[in-house]
Parts: structure tokens; sequence; C-alpha cells
């Protein structure tokens, strides 16, 4: 896999589960609503897998070390890798109640992080589980402040 494909690859991965996952989390506590939550990864997987897309391409034009190919590379790879992650949080929603798809969700997701960076870090020859740590109290700390939030707002305006 080239750098180009690589960098889409990971940030995809990374963004699709994180932004995918908080947005459920924080939807669900806010309005227990499974349309909602379907609606929200739908949102996810086409508005911010075209948006980061983007940012990967202009991000990726601002070091003007890349060729036009080596920069669409990157865009399309991240765009393709956050609108596939997000999209594959929608079968648990589809399948299950939304209490238990949030909570597959969630283990999905975290399971798929772990996974890359545990490779990751094996690859660059980096302390594993050091790599594993950091990515996924990340995460968890995303998933409890949107669960939270959702619940706030639920208490607020609900």
């Amino acid at each position: 896999m080239n750098h180009s494909v690589k960098t889409g690859f990971s940030f995809g991965i990374t963004s699709g589960i994180i932004t995918t996952l908080g947005l459920m989390v924080g939807l669900n506590a806010g309005t227990h609503s499974k349309l909602a939550v379907i609606g929200g990864i739908l949102m996810i997987a086409i508005a911010d897998a075209f948006s980061d897309g983007l940012g990967i391409h202009v991000s990726e034009e601002s070091e003007d070390a890349h060729t036009s190919r080596e920069i669409w590379e990157s865009t399309g790879a991240t765009f393709l890798t956050k609108f596939a992650i997000a999209m594959s949080f929608l079968v648990p929603v589809l399948l299950l109640d939304l209490q238990t798809a949030v909570y597959v969700s969630i283990i999905w997701g975290l399971l798929v992080l772990g996974v890359m960076s545990f490779l990751m870090a094996r690859k660059q020859r980096q302390k594993e589980w050091k790599a594993v740590g950091e990515h996924l109290m990340i995460a968890i700390v995303v998933i409890f402040a949107t669960n939270y939030v959702g619940g706030l707002i639920a208490g607020i305006f609900g």
C-alpha cells in the first residue's frame, strides 16, 4: 500500500469510528430514536466522508510535496474508507434494538480501532499496547463525553 492510500485509509478508519460512534452515542442519549441514529449515520457517511476527503486533499496540497495523483489517491482513500466504516455501523442499528445496537457498535468500533492501532505500531516497531491504549482512551473519552452531552441536551430541551 503506497503512502497516499495509507494516509487516507488510516485517517478514514479513525475518523469514521470516532465521529460515527460519537454521533450515535450522543443521538441515542438525547433522543432514543432509531430514526435519528440511522439518519445521523447516513449523514456522517455522506457529508463527513466528503468533508474529510476534501480536508486531506487540501492538507496534502498545502505540503507542496505530492503529485496530483498522490493527492487524489489520498482523497479517494479517505472518502471511501470513511464512508465504508460509517456505513458498517448501520448494520447493527438495522438488525437490533437501538440500545443493543449502540453497545455492539461501540465494541465493533473499539475492536477495529484497536486492531488498526496494534498493526500500525507493530509495523513501526513501537510498543503495540501503548498505541492501542492511547487510541482507545481517546475513543472512550469521546463516547462518554457525547453520551453526557446527549443526556444534557435531552434534559434541557426534551
